[in-house]
């Protein structure tokens, strides 16, 4: 898997480390769950739009973009606002990774898999990543990105992914009748 090539916001990414890391679940997750480069085009990014033509790609860049404008916005505002810049991308980036083993492709198009029945893709993930050692904060981004998150406290990087998601999420629902 060229990761690089898919997430380009990878690179913004300053620890290699961490940018190992994160293509390394990436790269898990496609073996586990038996996905290809071209697959990730395919899969839409949530199942509870119908027939949307987002990808999940296209979903999990826009969110990244939209989490570094917010902290660029927070940072400019308060002064004092301390914001883990490379955990955010890296959170942004994998925030959805679990849909890799939430979904599969049918005939029918994508549905959920044995996995996505029993677990949601925030606790997938954050299995992934925990299993590459990835920094528990950046797993917390991926566990409480979504409404499982709710119950927790979140990091304020964590706030800032939960938000970015939902606002690449709710208008598209609602402009499909969602």
């Amino acid at each position: 898997m060229e990761c690089i090539k898919i997430f380009p916001e990878i690179e913004l990414i300053e620890d290699k480390g961490l940018r190992d890391k994160v293509q390394k679940v990436w790269k898990k997750a496609m073996e586990v769950g038996g996905w290809k480069n071209d697959d990730l085009f395919r899969m839409p990014f949530t199942l509870l739009i119908p027939q949307t033509r987002v990808s999940l790609v296209e979903h999990t860049r826009a969110v990244a973009k939209c989490a570094l404008k917010i902290a660029e916005v927070l940072q400019y505002a308060y002064k004092d606002m301390r914001i883990k810049k490379d955990y955010l991308i890296a959170g942004a980036l994998l925030h959805d990774v679990g849909k890799l083993l939430e979904y599969k492709d049918s005939r029918n198009g994508f549905k959920k898999s044995v996995h996505g029945n029993l677990l949601r893709h925030p606790v997938l993930g954050a299995n992934l990543a925990s299993a590459c050692n990835l920094p528990a904060e950046i797993v917390h981004i991926i566990y409480t990105h979504s409404k499982e998150g709710d119950l927790y406290r979140r990091t304020v990087e964590s706030i800032i992914i939960h938000h970015s998601d939902f606002v690449n999420f709710e208008p598209l629902k609602i402009q499909n009748n969602g």
